[in-house]
Order: C-alpha cells, then sequence, then structure tokens
C-alpha cells in the first residue's frame, strides 16, 4: 500500500515585499516620486504603511509580491479545487508524460479510521493500478505494431508507442491518485484563497494545505499575513445558516499559528 503525505515548500518569493508593498502604496497616497519612495521606510513606517492599507481595505499595492509553492502528497481532488483559484499560475505532474509504475494515492481520514471501509477502498486503488498496468500493454502491443508498419523504426516506436498508451490508460485513475504540483500566487490572491480554503466548512483536504502555506508566508512577512486567514477572523462569519458554530476555536487556532 502507498500513501503520500503533504508536503509543501515555499520556493520562492519576492524580496523585500513587505517594503516594496509600503513604497507601491507611498506613491499611491504622496506627491514624491520614483526614486523617492523608498527613502526612510524603515520598519516601523513599512508597518504603519501596511496597516493603513488594510484598515482602507486597499489592496492592490500587494499584487506586487508574489509567492511560488512546491506541493506534493495531495490528490486530484484537491489540485481541481485549486486551479479554480485562476489568478494564479500552475505546472503540475502530467500522467500524459508520466507512466505510474505504482501511483501514490491519498486516503481520507474519514475512510481511514473505518477498518471495513479502509479495506474496500485499498483493494479499488491496488485494482485500478492493477488494470492500469493490463490497459497501457495491451495499448502498447497495438500502437507499437501499427508505427512500426508505418515505417518508424523500432526505438522510435517503442517510445511513441509507451506516450499513446498511458495517454489514454490514465483515464482509469480515480481522483484519489497523489499528484504534486508547483504554482505561483500573487498576496491578494493569496488573501482570497485563504479566506475561503482556511474556513472550516471548505473540503478538509484543501483546507490543510491552505493551513500550511499560511504558516509559510507569515513566517516570511508576518505583518503582511498577521490578520489573515479565515473570512470569520477579523469579521463575522459569512457563511449564514451554514456556519461552523466555532468561531471563537477558530479565531484562536489561527492567532496560534
Amino acid at each position: 500500500m502507498l500513501n503520500s503525505k503533504l508536503k509543501v515548500e515555499l520556493l520562492r518569493y519576492t524580496p523585500e515585499g513587505e517594503k516594496l508593498v509600503a513604497s507601491a502604496a507611498k506613491l499611491c497616497y504622496s506627491p514624491i516620486g520614483i526614486d523617492k519612495i523608498e527613502e526612510n521606510l524603515d520598519e516601523e513606517k513599512v508597518d504603519k504603511f501596511l496597516n493603513m492599507l488594510m484598515d482602507l481595505g486597499h489592496e492592490s499595492p500587494i499584487e506586487h509580491v508574489t509567492f511560488t509553492f512546491g506541493v506534493e502528497g495531495v490528490s486530484r481532488v484537491l489540485t481541481h479545487q485549486l486551479v479554480r483559484h485562476r489568478i494564479a499560475s500552475f505546472s503540475q505532474q502530467s500522467q500524459r508524460y508520466v507512466k505510474l509504475e505504482q501511483f501514490d494515492y491519498i486516503i481520507p481520514p474519514s475512510i481511514e479510521n473505518i477498518p471495513k471501509a479502509k479495506e474496500m477502498y485499498i483493494k479499488a486503488m491496488e485494482e485500478d493500478q492493477k488494470y492500469y498496468n493490463e490497459i497501457t500493454d495491451v495499448l502498447y502491443e497495438e500502437h507499437f505494431e501499427k508505427l512500426l508498419k508505418k515505417g518508424y523504426n523500432e526505438k522510435k516506436a517503442m517510445s511513441m508507442a509507451e506516450k499513446m498508451s498511458i495517454e489514454d490508460a490514465r483515464y482509469i485513475f480515480p481522483n484519489a491518485c497523489e499528484t504534486k504540483i508547483v504554482f505561483t500566487m500573487n498576496t491578494r490572491s493569496l488573501f482570497n484563497f485563504f479566506r475561503l480554503r482556511c474556513c472550516n466548512r471548505a473540503q478538509w483536504e484543501i483546507r490543510n494545505l491552505a493551513t500550511e502555506m499560511l504558516k509559510e508566508v507569515k513566517r516570511v512577512y508576518p505583518i503582511l499575513f498577521k490578520n489573515i486567514g479565515p473570512s470569520c477572523l477579523t469579521g463575522p462569519c459569512p457563511e449564514g445558516k451554514m456556519t461552523c458554530g466555532e468561531i471563537e476555536n477558530v479565531r484562536e487556532r489561527f492567532k496560534r499559528l
């Protein structure tokens, strides 16, 4: 049995990001020129500008700062949700070009904790792998013979046949299939992402990802992200009748993050 564990790494981020945001904000609110916007911007003044921006709800200057994450140990259930955040750039491991000799998969906690459900789940994963391998072999043989007849040499035919076979055999893989992804978001997009995906009502896997991402960005830019988390962190719950009802616990948990 193979099962993957969530791994989140902050690969790159805009250097001196908080100062850059403060500089852009300073330009918006003062008559100075470009060559003067970074003058006298010490830590205290940067903090002041950032707090002013957040109080005013003026978030456009924070778009100048970007973060690139590397993530693995997540399912395609998660990445189908992640790519809905469209103001971002994504690079995901391809099942079309990468042959999965033994695919990893994610087991939801609710299934992990029930032995009978877990046993059935693992059996389904093993069956998927078995049929993927068998279908890949059948397709490979068919494609290889056709390519040889078309005049391709053996080496080229082998390479093309493998790619063609896994391209269609991958349809059998489940949403549980583990994947790896690199993505970049600017700070404003991240604010929106955290407000939605750190919420208790978000799906458990992407909520775990969002929480780990928030830890990473707060580590490098604590002022910029000090009040960021689910929407209820700084205001009422936006979920109405569908609220989780745990607003105080949520606020306390993210204060300690």
